[in-house]
């Protein structure tokens, strides 16, 4: 259990902050780079659950929040030897994690219609607000893929961010009528 009684420490005031296993790294790294771009998505599912009306949806958006937090854990945990088994102490993403999003995908999907064209992010508020949080979910996996450059990433855990950017693009065309109020991308149109 966590617990916060002092929010600020200033062992951050020199440009680093702490890791789970107790290092320091720079406040500017690939690794708090990839944790930060995470944090941002999950204020824009936020976001995006606050316009939502549907209970379902917006339960499975906050399961996917408290998913986020173990991502965001996970990043915080280097394995510098790629070994990313969860025990407890060290919170990891596992493959049911990734599993249960593609079986959400695949439910909601069963709902659409094949598209035929590439649809613009918006349509109704609670679509586009979904799509912010699917761009931001796709600037969370340039993130950890970058992060990969420099040391192990574990592999669920880029699974998971892959496929969240997949369902959120299929939840936003869910709540535009279930993908009849999609606005459609017309090729060269303003040419």
């Amino acid at each position: 259990m966590v617990k916060l009684n002092k929010i600020y420490t200033r062992t951050g005031d020199d440009g680093t902050t702490g890791l789970v296993d107790g290092s320091r790294t720079a406040k500017h790294s690939a690794r708090i780079a990839a944790i930060g771009m995470v944090d941002e998505t999950n204020s824009a599912i936020g976001f995006a659950i606050s316009g939502i009306d549907d209970e379902a949806h917006r339960a499975m958006l906050t399961r996917v929040q408290n998913d986020l937090f173990d991502l965001g854990a996970d990043l915080a945990t280097p394995s510098e030897d790629g070994d990313f088994t969860p025990s407890e102490m060290v919170l990891r993403i596992v493959p049911s994690q990734p599993d249960w999003i593609e079986t959400q995908i695949d439910a909601l999907n069963e709902r659409l219609e094949p598209l035929t064209s590439f649809v613009l992010p918006g349509g109704s508020e609670a679509a586009a607000r979904v799509h912010v949080a699917r761009a931001a979910t796709r600037a969370s996996e340039r993130a950890m893929t970058e992060l990969t450059g420099e040391t192990s990433v574990n592999p669920a855990a880029l699974a998971y961010i892959n496929r969240l950017s997949d369902l959120l693009f299929v939840l936003g065309r869910v709540l535009n009528d279930d993908g009849k109020a999609d606005v459609k991308w017309v090729p060269g149109a303003n040419r």
